[in-house]
């Protein structure tokens, strides 16, 4: 009987937090946010637009 290994995953695993897109993807911070969503709760989080 043979054992099947696991198979290595390549590319993007884990998408957005909040809609699961995974292109785009604000990792940075701990965010892991698409940055659709980040633009639409940056606000929220502490962040400010300027000009």
């Amino acid at each position: 009987m043979k054992i099947k290994e696991k198979k290595k995953e390549y590319g993007r695993i884990k998408g957005c937090e909040r809609c699961g897109r995974r292109r785009g993807v604000i990792k940075m911070y701990g965010l892991h946010l698409c940055r659709q969503c980040f633009r639409e709760m940056a606000e929220e989080l502490g962040f400010k637009k300027y000009s």
